[in-house]
């Protein structure tokens, strides 16, 4: 695949100038020259092949050259509700959820939680959203929600369809999951801390209509598990 910069505004044919961490690593990192070709996206869904006309000290000016629709993402909308766990383990869980194709991801404030994710955090978080969709070809980010009190995101989740909460002794195995009947349908996915969900937690999640998932025998990290999660479903959607 072509080197990949993100671009923080809408792209047009013509003229665009790359500035910031995507210029610093294309002018210092790359060595980029004029006459080189690259691609620009700019989470619209779409590629812009681009030729380097000029190197500065901090900005880099391309002209774009053509559009082309590209679409790497799942048929249906994937919603990941996560309790982070700590330090780098965050940016882990970040990258592959890119990878596996997640829409969006809501950090969740509940009763066992060990991570609560300030701004400067969720801002890194997702800064390697852009370095892992340009690695993987996704043109479009996975979003990453301000946190939210587990209640709170039971509620907000209550007109989404499909609703799967990972937890041990859960209902479902994996042949058995109740999936997307149709592409337009959305699935939201609840995977908690370290110490599981809570049982009033799973109570209320159970109470609003959720199917609550057994991931198997052995004890998952909660980024191992998000994954599974997420794993469980992708092969099973139709593309």
């Amino acid at each position: 695949m072509s080197e990949r910069y993100f671009v923080d505004k809408p792209i047009s044919l013509g003229r665009v100038v790359l500035d910031g961490p995507e210029a610093h690593h294309l002018i210092h990192v790359m060595r980029a020259a004029p006459g080189r070709q690259i691609v620009l996206f700019d989470g619209s869904g779409a590629e812009f092949p681009a030729v380097i006309h000029q190197v500065g000290r901090s900005e880099v000016e391309l002209s774009v050259t053509s559009r082309a629709e590209i679409n790497r993402e799942l048929p249906v909308e994937v919603t990941l509700g996560v309790a982070l766990p700590k330090g780098d383990r965050q940016k882990w869980l970040v990258e592959k959820a890119v990878e596996v194709g997640v829409t969006r991801i809501v950090p969740l404030r509940t009763h066992r939680g060990v991570a609560q994710p300030v701004e400067q955090a969720l801002a890194r978080l997702r800064r390697a959203v852009i370095e892992a969709s340009k690695q993987c070809g996704r043109n479009r980010l996975l979003q990453i929600d301000e946190p939210q009190d587990w209640p709170d995101f039971v509620e907000n989740a209550a007109g989404m369809p499909r609703r799967l909460l990972a937890q041990p002794q859960g209902f479902h195995r994996s042949p058995h999951l109740p999936l997307p009947e149709k592409l337009s349908d959305a699935v939201v996915l609840a995977v908690g801390p370290e110490g599981g969900f809570t049982s009033e937690e799973t109570a209320l999640a159970v109470t609003a209509g959720w199917h609550t998932i057994d991931l198997g025998p052995r004890t998952l990290r909660v980024e191992t598990a998000a994954l599974v999660l997420v794993a469980m479903l992708v092969p099973r959607m139709a593309f």
